[in-house]
Protein backbone atom coordinates (compact mmCIF):
# COMPACT_ATOMS: atom_id res chain seq x y z
CA UNK A 1 0.00 0.00 0.00
CA UNK A 2 1.31 3.44 -0.91
CA UNK A 3 2.08 5.60 2.12
CA UNK A 4 0.46 9.07 1.99
CA UNK A 5 2.71 12.12 1.84
CA UNK A 6 2.03 15.78 2.43
CA UNK A 7 0.52 17.35 -0.63
CA UNK A 8 -0.03 20.97 -1.55
CA UNK A 9 -3.80 21.22 -1.53
CA UNK A 10 -5.58 23.50 -3.97
CA UNK A 11 -8.22 25.43 -2.06
CA UNK A 12 -9.02 28.49 -4.16
CA UNK A 13 -9.72 27.37 -7.75
CA UNK A 14 -8.64 30.71 -9.26
CA UNK A 15 -7.56 34.24 -8.22
CA UNK A 16 -11.19 35.34 -8.47
CA UNK A 17 -11.99 33.13 -5.46
CA UNK A 18 -9.63 34.62 -2.87
CA UNK A 19 -12.06 34.31 0.06
CA UNK A 20 -13.86 31.02 0.63
CA UNK A 21 -15.99 30.19 3.70
CA UNK A 22 -17.60 26.78 4.11
CA UNK A 23 -18.82 24.30 6.68
CA UNK A 24 -16.30 21.75 7.83
CA UNK A 25 -17.38 18.18 7.08
CA UNK A 26 -14.08 16.47 6.34
CA UNK A 27 -12.68 13.53 8.30
CA UNK A 28 -9.28 15.10 8.92
CA UNK A 29 -6.13 13.09 9.46
CA UNK A 30 -4.07 14.05 6.40
CA UNK A 31 -1.00 16.24 6.98
CA UNK A 32 -1.12 18.85 4.27
CA UNK A 33 -0.50 22.47 3.38
CA UNK A 34 -1.76 25.04 0.87
CA UNK A 35 -0.77 28.56 -0.22
CA UNK A 36 -3.88 30.15 1.32
CA UNK A 37 -4.18 31.34 4.91
CA UNK A 38 -6.74 29.39 6.93
CA UNK A 39 -9.12 30.10 9.79
CA UNK A 40 -10.58 26.96 11.36
CA UNK A 41 -13.32 26.94 13.98
CA UNK A 42 -14.11 23.49 15.34
CA UNK A 43 -17.50 23.66 17.03
CA UNK A 44 -18.86 20.17 17.66
CA UNK A 45 -15.81 17.95 17.92
CA UNK A 46 -12.50 17.29 19.62
CA UNK A 47 -9.25 15.48 18.93
CA UNK A 48 -5.59 16.22 18.36
CA UNK A 49 -4.35 18.93 16.02
CA UNK A 50 -0.87 19.30 14.60
CA UNK A 51 0.18 22.78 13.48
CA UNK A 52 3.80 22.79 12.36
CA UNK A 53 5.55 21.04 15.25
CA UNK A 54 2.85 21.79 17.81
CA UNK A 55 0.71 18.86 18.98
CA UNK A 56 -2.29 19.63 21.20
CA UNK A 57 -5.57 18.20 22.34
CA UNK A 58 -8.41 20.43 21.16
CA UNK A 59 -12.02 20.57 22.28
CA UNK A 60 -15.22 22.25 21.16
CA UNK A 61 -14.88 25.89 20.14
CA UNK A 62 -11.27 25.69 19.04
CA UNK A 63 -10.25 28.62 16.85
CA UNK A 64 -6.95 28.63 14.96
CA UNK A 65 -5.38 30.87 12.30
CA UNK A 66 -2.49 29.69 10.12
CA UNK A 67 -0.61 31.37 7.29
CA UNK A 68 -0.16 29.84 3.87
CA UNK A 69 2.11 26.80 3.46
CA UNK A 70 2.03 25.84 7.15
CA UNK A 71 1.63 22.03 7.31
CA UNK A 72 -1.23 20.94 9.54
CA UNK A 73 -3.82 18.27 10.23
CA UNK A 74 -6.71 17.50 12.58
CA UNK A 75 -7.13 13.99 13.97
CA UNK A 76 -10.75 13.88 15.13
CA UNK A 77 -11.98 11.56 17.86
CA UNK A 78 -15.09 10.08 16.30
CA UNK A 79 -18.19 8.56 17.90
CA UNK A 80 -19.18 5.40 16.05
CA UNK A 81 -16.71 6.35 13.29
CA UNK A 82 -18.76 9.43 12.40
CA UNK A 83 -18.45 13.17 12.86
CA UNK A 84 -21.37 15.56 13.43
CA UNK A 85 -22.58 17.25 10.26
CA UNK A 86 -21.19 20.77 9.79
CA UNK A 87 -18.90 20.23 12.75
CA UNK A 88 -16.97 23.41 12.10
CA UNK A 89 -16.37 26.35 9.79
CA UNK A 90 -13.25 27.01 7.75
CA UNK A 91 -12.19 30.11 5.84
CA UNK A 92 -9.42 30.20 3.24
CA UNK A 93 -8.07 33.50 2.02
CA UNK A 94 -5.07 34.85 0.18
CA UNK A 95 -2.85 37.38 1.90
CA UNK A 96 -3.14 39.40 -1.31
CA UNK A 97 -6.80 39.95 -0.42
CA UNK A 98 -5.66 42.94 1.65
CA UNK A 99 -3.32 44.31 -1.02
CA UNK A 100 0.23 45.25 -0.04
CA UNK A 101 -0.46 48.98 -0.31
CA UNK A 102 -3.28 48.73 2.21
CA UNK A 103 -1.40 46.26 4.40
CA UNK A 104 1.54 48.67 4.69
CA UNK A 105 -0.62 51.46 6.13
CA UNK A 106 -0.09 52.38 9.78
CA UNK A 107 -3.69 51.48 10.61
CA UNK A 108 -2.94 47.88 9.55
CA UNK A 109 -0.07 47.36 11.99
CA UNK A 110 -2.02 44.86 14.09
CA UNK A 111 -3.12 42.94 11.00
CA UNK A 112 0.49 42.66 9.77
CA UNK A 113 1.56 41.42 13.19
CA UNK A 114 -1.27 38.86 13.27
CA UNK A 115 -0.42 37.52 9.80
CA UNK A 116 3.26 37.26 10.74
CA UNK A 117 2.36 35.29 13.87
CA UNK A 118 0.16 33.05 11.73
CA UNK A 119 3.29 31.64 10.06
CA UNK A 120 3.65 29.60 13.27
CA UNK A 121 -0.07 29.10 13.88
CA UNK A 122 -2.16 31.09 16.36
CA UNK A 123 -4.77 29.68 18.75
CA UNK A 124 -7.50 31.66 20.49
CA UNK A 125 -9.62 31.24 23.61
CA UNK A 126 -13.04 29.57 23.77
CA UNK A 127 -14.54 33.00 24.40
CA UNK A 128 -12.88 34.36 21.24
CA UNK A 129 -14.13 31.32 19.30
CA UNK A 130 -17.73 31.80 20.41
CA UNK A 131 -17.57 35.49 19.51
CA UNK A 132 -16.08 34.69 16.09
CA UNK A 133 -18.76 32.07 15.36
CA UNK A 134 -21.44 34.66 14.58
CA UNK A 135 -19.22 36.42 12.03
CA UNK A 136 -18.06 33.16 10.45
CA UNK A 137 -21.66 31.94 10.22
CA UNK A 138 -22.63 35.24 8.61
CA UNK A 139 -19.89 34.74 6.01
CA UNK A 140 -21.62 31.51 4.95
CA UNK A 141 -24.86 33.42 4.39
CA UNK A 142 -23.51 36.58 2.77
CA UNK A 143 -21.65 37.48 -0.41
CA UNK A 144 -19.94 40.53 -1.83
CA UNK A 145 -19.15 43.43 0.48
CA UNK A 146 -21.15 41.98 3.39
CA UNK A 147 -19.05 38.82 3.31
CA UNK A 148 -15.84 40.88 3.36
CA UNK A 149 -17.15 42.96 6.28
CA UNK A 150 -17.86 39.77 8.25
CA UNK A 151 -14.35 38.53 7.46
CA UNK A 152 -12.79 41.79 8.66
CA UNK A 153 -14.82 41.50 11.86
CA UNK A 154 -13.17 38.13 12.51
CA UNK A 155 -9.72 39.57 11.75
CA UNK A 156 -10.41 42.53 14.04
CA UNK A 157 -11.44 40.18 16.84
CA UNK A 158 -8.23 38.19 16.39
CA UNK A 159 -6.07 41.31 16.29
CA UNK A 160 -7.49 42.54 19.58
CA UNK A 161 -7.52 39.18 21.37
CA UNK A 162 -5.64 39.30 24.66
CA UNK A 163 -5.50 35.51 24.93
CA UNK A 164 -4.08 34.45 21.59
CA UNK A 165 -0.96 32.30 21.64
CA UNK A 166 1.54 31.14 19.06
CA UNK A 167 1.64 27.37 18.52
CA UNK A 168 4.67 26.24 16.52
CA UNK A 169 8.27 27.06 17.35
CA UNK A 170 10.85 29.02 15.41
CA UNK A 171 12.81 25.77 15.18
CA UNK A 172 10.17 24.25 12.95
CA UNK A 173 9.71 27.38 10.87
CA UNK A 174 13.41 27.63 10.05
CA UNK A 175 13.83 23.89 9.39
CA UNK A 176 10.76 23.37 7.22
CA UNK A 177 10.98 22.92 3.47
CA UNK A 178 9.22 20.77 0.86
CA UNK A 179 11.53 17.80 1.40
CA UNK A 180 11.10 18.02 5.15
CA UNK A 181 7.35 18.21 4.62
CA UNK A 182 7.26 14.93 2.71
CA UNK A 183 9.52 13.14 5.15
CA UNK A 184 7.70 14.41 8.24
CA UNK A 185 4.34 13.58 6.66
CA UNK A 186 5.42 9.95 6.46
CA UNK A 187 6.37 10.06 10.13
CA UNK A 188 3.29 11.93 11.35
CA UNK A 189 0.88 9.75 9.40
CA UNK A 190 2.58 6.56 10.58
CA UNK A 191 2.41 7.67 14.22
CA UNK A 192 -1.23 8.71 13.81
CA UNK A 193 -2.14 5.24 12.56
CA UNK A 194 0.07 3.27 14.99
CA UNK A 195 0.42 5.26 18.22
CA UNK A 196 -1.58 2.59 20.07
CA UNK A 197 1.11 0.03 19.23
CA UNK A 198 4.76 -0.19 20.16
CA UNK A 199 6.77 1.87 17.65
CA UNK A 200 10.49 1.19 17.63
CA UNK A 201 13.07 3.76 16.62
CA UNK A 202 14.40 1.25 14.08
CA UNK A 203 11.03 0.83 12.34
CA UNK A 204 10.28 4.53 12.10
CA UNK A 205 13.85 5.25 10.89
CA UNK A 206 13.52 2.70 8.10
CA UNK A 207 10.35 4.44 6.95
CA UNK A 208 12.34 7.52 5.93
CA UNK A 209 15.56 5.70 4.97
CA UNK A 210 17.66 6.94 7.88
CA UNK A 211 19.73 5.25 10.56
CA UNK A 212 18.19 5.44 14.07
CA UNK A 213 20.75 7.96 15.36
CA UNK A 214 20.42 10.14 12.26
CA UNK A 215 16.64 9.98 12.48
CA UNK A 216 16.66 11.09 16.12
CA UNK A 217 18.73 14.15 15.24
CA UNK A 218 16.58 14.88 12.19
CA UNK A 219 13.32 14.60 14.14
CA UNK A 220 14.62 16.84 16.93
CA UNK A 221 15.82 19.47 14.44
CA UNK A 222 12.55 19.37 12.49
CA UNK A 223 10.15 19.44 15.42
CA UNK A 224 12.05 20.73 18.44
CA UNK A 225 10.94 17.59 20.29
CA UNK A 226 12.45 14.19 20.90
CA UNK A 227 10.82 11.28 19.08
CA UNK A 228 9.77 9.42 22.25
CA UNK A 229 8.48 12.64 23.82
CA UNK A 230 6.39 13.32 20.74
CA UNK A 231 4.77 9.87 20.76
CA UNK A 232 4.04 10.15 24.47
CA UNK A 233 2.37 13.53 23.82
CA UNK A 234 0.13 12.01 21.13
CA UNK A 235 -0.74 9.07 23.41
CA UNK A 236 -1.41 11.34 26.37
CA UNK A 237 -3.70 13.57 24.29
CA UNK A 238 -5.77 10.53 23.38
CA UNK A 239 -5.76 9.36 27.00
CA UNK A 240 -7.05 12.76 28.18
CA UNK A 241 -10.00 12.41 25.82
CA UNK A 242 -10.80 8.87 27.00
CA UNK A 243 -10.49 9.84 30.67
CA UNK A 244 -12.87 12.72 30.15
CA UNK A 245 -15.40 11.19 27.78
CA UNK A 246 -15.55 7.47 28.71
CA UNK A 247 -15.87 5.20 31.73
CA UNK A 248 -12.98 2.97 30.72
CA UNK A 249 -10.57 1.99 33.49
CA UNK A 250 -7.09 3.46 33.81
CA UNK A 251 -5.53 0.16 32.73
CA UNK A 252 -7.83 -0.10 29.70
CA UNK A 253 -6.93 3.43 28.61
CA UNK A 254 -3.21 2.81 29.14
CA UNK A 255 -3.37 -0.29 26.95
CA UNK A 256 -5.55 1.38 24.27
CA UNK A 257 -3.18 4.35 24.00
CA UNK A 258 -0.05 2.22 23.54
CA UNK A 259 1.65 2.60 26.91
CA UNK A 260 3.75 -0.38 28.04
CA UNK A 261 2.18 -0.57 31.49
CA UNK A 262 -0.07 1.33 33.87
CA UNK A 263 2.95 2.54 35.85
CA UNK A 264 4.56 3.86 32.66
CA UNK A 265 1.25 5.51 31.71
CA UNK A 266 1.01 7.22 35.11
CA UNK A 267 4.62 8.40 34.90
CA UNK A 268 4.35 9.84 31.39
CA UNK A 269 0.92 11.35 31.98
CA UNK A 270 2.13 13.17 35.10
CA UNK A 271 5.26 14.33 33.29
CA UNK A 272 3.20 15.94 30.52
CA UNK A 273 0.13 17.21 32.41
CA UNK A 274 1.51 17.70 35.92
CA UNK A 275 -1.18 15.49 37.48
CA UNK A 276 -2.09 11.80 37.53
CA UNK A 277 -4.70 10.26 35.20
CA UNK A 278 -7.00 9.77 38.17
CA UNK A 279 -6.68 13.40 39.22
CA UNK A 280 -7.32 14.51 35.65
CA UNK A 281 -10.50 12.43 35.45
CA UNK A 282 -11.77 13.76 38.77
CA UNK A 283 -11.93 17.27 37.26
CA UNK A 284 -14.64 16.13 34.87
CA UNK A 285 -16.76 13.91 37.11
Amino acid sequence: MKTPIAEIEQVCPSPEFSLIAEYLNDKGGIWHCHPECEITLNIKNNGTRIIGNNVELFDEYDLVLIAGNVPHCYNYYKTEDRLPENHGITVHFSRTLFGEELLNQHEMTKVRQLLNEASRGVAFSVQDAKEAEKYLTAMLQHSGVEKIINFLQVINLMCNSQSRRILSTNTFKSAFDTYTSKRMALVYNYIKDNFNKQISLESISTLVNLKPFSFSKYFKKSTGSGFVEYINQVRTNRACYLLRETYKTISEIARECGFKSVSNFNKQFRKITGISPREYRSQYV
